[in-house]
């Protein structure tokens, strides 16, 4: 089971890694720690991460970048409208109001939704986690930011699917930072928590997180965001300033080319990290637009200057992290900045204003992240042992249930408006299970929502249940319970709904039968806090609507139906008779249909996956194709400096000639008739070459080889000539006539050699070789094969000393009891010559004078 944490963010991206050792981010086919959020579409394949950094300049109007922001949002998304202003590439609005993103693939213009880019992106990292591990890769964590809704959270799992990555969480960022934070904090206190602020200044967000540690324990006390407040923000404002520079002073309008816009925007972000360290800095920029190169200047304070809107926003979240924790500044014990956009000193001048100490660095501010994923990914997995360490995530947003109220006499079916209930309050746990009893007499819709959508600037509903049919046998009036979960992703979905009708049935009943029920009824009551499930009374979202209770209340006050008891018991006088009734609760599962407003139906995924297999397919044979193109033009160069080199004297003049301008005649075809040819051509192109060259090379291995084969075959042969010729002890018991067969064989041998080296003496370097190092091996191991079992003849075992015969006892008298085997009465050793030791013998068979 792989353990992986994957952070994607808008502009870069880090996979982690769990080991046995710790936690590890691994680097990436250029060795670098994070990969470019990129995706670009070439004419014949697609070039994500750092390959698509590579191609981002020369090709910016398929280069899909900031991904993190168009995932799960509407086309007509006010933010979403000002962020497409910025991008080079086509963005449109499809069919269901969502964008979809246009780039020329294989020869022609297709349409591509932001899940299915995020899913090969996510197929770039699995590859990336894949050859660091060694192993595939498929269950894994996935950071995202805590602002996402429901919508942008299902989008992420789908595009997790499409890159065949199963998530076991999708995890707050703060969250996964606050856990690498605290689970390597070893002096945490046991009873009063510390509470730590952590800041995320990312590429286009800020994020504020306040958790409360203990031994062993995090606890997120709050969250708070700004969406639209990241390192980009500062970049733009200094491409704009330097735009308008520009404009005045070299009369160039960077905004009329997308290539010049992509240049100005990079060389912006390098200014601001200089700025950073710096109190001023220059901007270079050659042949810009129109052949014409550009120069800058600006100084920190200008920066600050012109960003000062944006700065001022920084203190709000802060604020309001710290309301909703119910804390005060005094209250923070430390305070953690990560994020890339972290190291701008203003901000950082900020944030030690605002909290009254200087915040701390003591992370790594581009890859806690991932870390904290890999961490959390290695506590869901039964492969991993990690330290107990407790995390309690809450919810920031607030989940009602919708559903149209009907008129008490029901007759006509007349609609007395909406009725709704919040299920989920913001900050409940993740994940939690509440249960929510409706009566309703048929088939209706439920519809959830969000409770307040002014810091979404999204729609409020997130998905619509049918829920039935069902028939209930006690009247036109049903109750039903319906099970709502916020499961590990923070999606919330209707779990199930279940039918609940009570009967009466009788029961036999005696005294002491009837006394031990009243005990279950009132120890055994379900806890519903402790099993994740609240059972939430619409009788007051019913008064406080003024809908009619007839249809739409919920059971009486004090009435409880849940999972856990499906029968209770009726109080009764433990005098009653025998017979008595007791009531039961019939549960019935009703069926219920789910809609999802602008998330992807199974069929969909489906085919995002089947489309991604596809591609990466086609990704591969061009990769594949390449490589044998490269191939044959690293051949034409190596053997082309091969031949006036090392291969010189082994090839004719002529022949020399003639190979040379075929390797140029193919290098010629390279660049202009094969620029561009299929796998199969470059390989058989590669063949044909080698039947030219394979021979000249086979002459200079033979050559180069042949020395050493043969200094081993003489050793060979030199050793088993001593050996039987010696008159060393260890040899003396081998047969003169299997000595003089090794001599023979070495002599044999040595003639053979003697003959091939004289013809081969007699040949040129160039012409084929009669005496060949395999040939020479052969004839080695043909002389070790018949003179090794003769010269490592073990010497013969000496024969065992034997024992005197016996006497035979006078007068013809039978032998002892012990027999042959033993002794004789009077101790006389009556042993055979090969007769196990006494010791070995059994004490019942032994003579008894032993």
């Amino acid at each position: 089971m792989s353990v992986v944490g994957f952070d994607f963010g808008n502009e870069s991206c880090v996979v982690a890694v769990a080991r046995q050792r710790g936690i590890d981010v691994v680097l990436n086919d250029e060795s670098k720690r994070e990969t470019p959020a990129l995706v670009c579409f070439g004419e014949k394949q697609r070039f994500i991460g750092t390959a698509g950094a590579a191609s981002a300049l020369m090709n910016p109007k398929n280069t899909i970048s900031q991904i993190k922001r168009l995932i799960g949002r509407q086309y007509s998304d006010p933010e979403l409208q000002r962020d497409l202003k910025s991008l080079p590439f086509t963005v449109a609005e499809g069919p269901d109001g969502f964008p979809l993103i246009h780039a020329r693939y294989l020869g022609e213009t297709r349409a591509f939704t932001p899940t299915q880019v995020l899913g090969m992106l996510f197929s770039n990292l699995k590859s990336i986690a894949a050859q660091n591990l060694n192993a595939a890769v498929v269950d894994c964590c996935i950071g995202i930011p805590v602002y996402f809704t429901d919508l942008q959270r299902r989008a992420v799992q789908d595009a997790a699917v499409i890159a065949g990555l199963h998530p076991l969480q999708l995890i707050h960022e703060t969250t996964a930072t606050a856990l690498a934070y605290g689970i390597y904090k070893t002096d945490l206190p046991e009873n009063d928590p510390i509470n730590v602020a952590f800041v995320d200044v990312g590429h286009s967000s800020l994020q504020v997180c306040i958790a409360a540690f203990k031994k062993a324990q995090l606890k997120i006390l709050a969250h708070s965001f700004d969406r639209c407040l990241g390192g980009r923000d500062f970049d733009e404002v200094l491409f704009q300033h330097f735009a308008a520079k520009f404009k005045e002073e070299y009369k160039i309008d960077v905004f009329q080319n997308a290539r010049a816009c992509l240049r100005l925007r990079t060389a912006c972000e390098k200014l601001k990290k200089v700025l950073s360290a710096n109190p001023e800095a220059p901007l270079n920029i050659e042949c810009l637009m129109e052949e014409k190169d550009v120069r800058g200047f600006i100084k920190r304070d200008e920066f600050e200057q012109i960003s000062l809107p944006i700065l001022e926003r920084v203190k709000r979240p802060l604020e309001k992290a710290l309301a909703e924790a119910g804390l005060t500044v005094d209250d923070i014990h430390t305070v953690e900045v990560v994020g890339s956009g972290s190291r701008i000193p203003a901000v950082f001048k900020i944030l030690t204003e605002f909290f009254g100490k200087d915040p701390r660095r003591t992370m790594n501010a581009s890859e806690c992240v991932a870390k904290g994923c890999a961490l959390q990914c290695a506590i869901l997995s039964p492969t991993f042992k990690v330290k107990e360490f407790q995390v309690n995530e809450r919810f920031p947003f607030s989940i009602s249930l919708s559903w149209k109220a009907v008129a008490a006499d029901g007759h006509n079916g007349a609609a007395e408006g909406q009725q709704s209930t919040i299920v989920i309050p913001k900050g409940s746990p993740i994940p939690c299970l509440k249960a929510v009893t409706i009566i309703r007499s048929g088939t209706f819709t439920v519809d959830v929502q969000y409770a307040d959508v002014s810091e979404l600037q999204a729609p409020a509903k997130i998905s619509s249940y049918t829920i039935g049919p069902f028939q209930s046998s006690g009247g036109d009036r049903a109750k039903l319970k319906v099970r709502v979960r916020l499961n590990l992703h923070g999606i919330v979905a209707i779990e199930s709904a279940t039918l609940l009708e009570e009967e009466e049935v009788e029961v036999p009943v005696v005294k002491e039968t009837t006394k031990e029920a009243t005990k279950m009824e009132t120890d055994d009551a379900p806890n519903e806090t402790s099993t994740g499930e609240a059972d939430v009374n619409m009788q007051d979202a019913r008064d406080a609507a003024g809908a009619p209770s007839a249809e739409n209340g919920a059971p009486e006050s004090g009435e409880k139906s849940t999972p856990e008891a499906d029968e209770k018991p009726v109080q009764m006088d433990t005098d009653a008779k025998a017979d008595a009734l007791k009531k039961k609760v019939k549960k019935t599962t009703v069926p219920l249909s789910e809609t999802v407003y602008g998330g992807l139906s199974q069929g969909d995924v489906q085919k995002a996956v089947e489309k991604e297999f596809e591609m990466a397919l086609q990704d591969r044979v061009m990769e594949e194709t390449k490589d044998r193109k490269n191939a044959v033009e690293a051949y034409v160069y190596d053997m082309r400096n091969k031949l006036n080199d090392k291969l010189y004297e082994f090839v004719t003049p002529a022949d020399k000639d003639q190979f040379i301008a075929r390797l140029q005649e193919v290098e010629d075809w390279l660049y202009e008739d094969g620029e561009d040819e299929i796998k199969s051509v470059y390989v058989a192109k590669l063949e044909e070459l080698k039947k030219q060259g394979d021979p000249v090379e086979e002459r200079y291995r033979e050559h180069m080889e042949r020395g050493n084969v043969v200094s081993q075959f003489t050793h060979c042969v030199k050793s088993y000539r001593e050996a039987a010729v010696s008159n060393d002890t260890k040899f003396e018991h081998i047969d003169l006539q299997e000595k003089q067969k090794v001599l023979n064989a070495c002599s044999e041998a040595e003639a053979w050699l003697r003959e091939k080296q004289q013809q081969q003496e007699a040949l040129p370097k160039y012409a084929t070789p009669v005496l060949r190092t395999a040939e020479v091996i052969k004839k080695t191991e043909e002389v070790d094969r018949l003179c090794r079992p003769i010269m490592t003849k073990p010497k013969p075992a000496p024969p065992k000393p034997t024992t005197p015969e016996p006497q035979q006892p006078q007068g013809g008298e039978a032998p002892s009891p012990g027999g042959e085997a033993g002794a004789d009465a009077g101790g006389n050793d009556n042993e055979a010559p090969n007769a196990e030791p006494m010791d070995t013998e059994k004490p019942e068979t032994a003579p008894s004078g032993a």
